[in-house]
């Protein structure tokens, strides 16, 4: 499953019908090197801002540019917070993003809130809502107001779905609110630890302050967006910060719910693949319905002579990640019976 894949393999064995970008924890903080929190993994915070120029660049001048790149989650890091430059480094960052030919889609993560509250996202250049698809004539495929969820169209008969996955949690969240009272009671019923962050001794390890999941509400949605795409034999590429896919990521890095998750995307035939942050260490894995869990390597981990992004090129018969640096080439087959006959 793991095995590298052979050049012939990648090769283009189809028509490509588009590209896209993925890039994942950025974490830029002007800042010296640091350590994760188990202090056993290097951080480059300045260096990570010369990754992301980097992949902009490489992007930038590919024979076939990409339609977007998907950015997934935690682009900047939490410490900013502590050194008041949360706003001064997202506007570093999102300087460098301008500098990117093609639409960026920008997914949150538990950095964002972190340094901002969900009210403040909500109004910042990190919302890219305004790129979404509105199926008119299918109301119920219209996220609410409730949760930072959208799906897009780059190419006919392709939807891409953006999740919240920090829809439930107690980050970002007004603390007098009923939705942080019940963020707090899902997290402390799973979670008797005094640290909160930690993972100690819990049979369910994804219920760590850090991590969160998607509400009922936003899962309907899901289902009514899958279904469309069922009718209308469409693939479908879903996106989140945090993992749902236990072998495809680290037990503590995926999301709180995540077994929901699987039950309404393995309800439908249409989606191909999800990717996901929040790992840095990566991970890969077919499920077994044939959809496959990319959880992309972190830049934030990356050292200077390396790289963490890729490209994902599609075809009608799979997509194929083209990785740099840390980041593996991949292959994704559809089943026999998705295919796309153009």
């Amino acid at each position: 499953m793991d095995d590298k894949p052979s050049p012939e393999a990648l090769s283009e064995s189809s028509e490509r019908l588009f590209s896209f970008g993925v890039i994942a924890d950025v974490q830029y903080a002007d800042l010296e090197d640091g350590f994760n929190f188990q202090g056993t993994r290097r951080r480059y915070y300045r260096h990570s801002l010369l990754h992301l120029q980097g992949a902009i660049e490489d992007w930038n001048n590919e024979s076939s540019t990409p339609c977007c790149v998907l950015q997934l989650g935690d682009i900047i890091d939490g410490y900013n917070a502590q050194y008041n430059a949360s706003e001064r480094s997202l506007e570093l960052v999102m300087d460098t993003f301008k500098r990117l030919k093609v639409p960026v889609h920008h997914t949150w993560g538990n950095h964002e809130f972190y340094n901002f509250s969900r009210e403040y996202l909500t109004l910042s250049k990190l919302n890219t809502k305004f790129l979404e698809d509105q199926i008119v004539h299918h109301p119920e495929t219209m996220p609410s107001e409730d949760y930072y969820a959208y799906h897009f169209v780059p190419f006919p008969k392709f939807r891409f779905v953006l999740l919240d996955a920090y829809d439930l949690s107690v980050l970002g969240m007004d603390q007098s609110s009923p939705r942080y009272e019940q963020c707090m009671k899902i997290l402390r019923e799973h979670n008797p630890n005094t640290e909160l962050n930690s993972p100690q001794g819990l049979s369910e390890p994804q219920f760590v302050q850090f991590n969160g999941g998607f509400s009922q509400e936003q899962l309907n949605w899901l289902n009514e967006v899958l279904t469309f795409s069922d009718t209308n034999q469409e693939k479908v590429v879903i996106v989140s910060h945090l993992p749902i896919y236990p072998d495809a990521s680290d037990s503590v890095c995926l999301a709180w719910n995540y077994r929901d998750a699987l039950a309404v995307i393995w309800s439908h035939e249409c989606v191909v693949c999800f990717f996901a942050g929040h790992t840095h260490d990566g991970g890969y894995s077919e499920d077994p319905f044939g959809v496959y869990h990319v959880s992309l390597e972190g830049v934030i981990e990356t050292a200077p002579d390396s790289q963490a992004f890729g490209t994902v090129h599609v075809y009608p018969d799979k997509m194929t990640l083209k990785g740099r640096g840390r980041v593996p080439d991949r292959i994704m087959n559809y089943k026999k019976e998705r295919a796309v006959h153009c």
